[in-house]
């Protein structure tokens, strides 16, 4: 196997989770449609799931989550610290897409610096 190869996979998955980022945002939680479907409680599961996204959003569980990996994935040491930083990655995106950028670019570029530190 290549050694480029996991890589360009990674780059991949994450680019494809951008995007499905971007379409929970401007298909779920910016949408008009939504404002008036959601009045009557519980009329449709994705009424649920935007109000707990939009809890989780309030709360900035996505940021705060891809930061304290990405902070611990900084002192793990080998494959599972370079994992972390993946999982960061995967809450820090969302959390850029979905209004808490000021705390996800942080989890952002510190996964990413754990991503291609080079091992010791």
């Amino acid at each position: 196997m290549s050694r480029s190869l996991p890589a360009a996979l990674l780059v991949l998955f994450l680019g494809l989770w951008l995007a499905a980022s971007y379409g929970v945002r401007y298909g779920l939680m910016e949408d008009g449609q939504w404002v008036g479907l959601c009045t009557a409680p519980a009329a449709y599961w994705q009424c649920e799931v935007r109000s707990l996204l939009g809890l989780g959003i309030h709360h900035q569980v996505l940021a705060w989550g891809g930061l304290g990996l990405a902070l611990l994935a900084q002192v793990v040491a080998g494959r599972s610290g370079w994992w972390l930083a993946v999982v960061a990655l995967v809450f820090a995106v969302p959390a850029l897409v979905l209004y808490t950028a000021s705390i996800a670019v942080f989890a952002l570029v510190l996964a990413g610096l754990r991503l291609v530190r080079q091992p010791h």
